[in-house]
């Protein structure tokens, strides 16, 4: 096999794992993360403390943590797709107003451009999200291309 014939084998399987690989790696990560916060020990607890100061932090986190584990099994199964997404989104939407919220702990002095570590947690969530469109563009699309 020369390496052009490589090449293009490879970029089909690529075509074809591409989309469910990455719906499984998120998944795990979801559940992973998920079931970290459900038996108490997510190093986020802290930063959700500080952060959500307004709500009940145990009750919180543990809430978050089922609704974490609902997303990874939905999109380690492919179940419920769109449900799935939208909680993925909405979680994330809670992720990203947490800089609004105490902007101290995400910036330095600040400015919006000299992330915190936590500043930089949050900031990676914007991959999630697309990761989230990606999946839904072509897991969700496939129904109808496929009517």
């Amino acid at each position: 096999m020369n390496l052009k014939m490589f090449d293009e084998k490879f970029i089909r399987e690529m075509h074809i794992w591409a989309i469910p690989t990455l719906r499984v790696a998120l998944g795990i990560v979801f559940l992973w993360f998920g079931l970290l916060k459900i038996i108490n020990t997510s190093p986020v607890v802290d930063l959700i403390k500080n952060t959500y100061s307004f709500v009940s932090v145990e009750s919180f986190v543990t809430v978050l943590g089922v609704w974490e584990v609902a997303i990874g099994l939905g999109l380690l199964f492919n179940v419920a797709l769109r449900a799935t997404l939208a909680l993925l989104w909405l979680q994330m939407l809670g992720t990203l107003v947490a800089p609004a919220l105490n902007p101290s702990i995400f910036w330095t002095d600040g400015n919006i451009f000299l992330l915190t570590m936590e500043g930089e947690f949050v900031v990676k969530n914007l991959v999630l999200i697309v990761a989230g469109f990606v999946i839904g563009g072509y897991e969700v699309g496939k129904e109808k291309r496929n009517a």
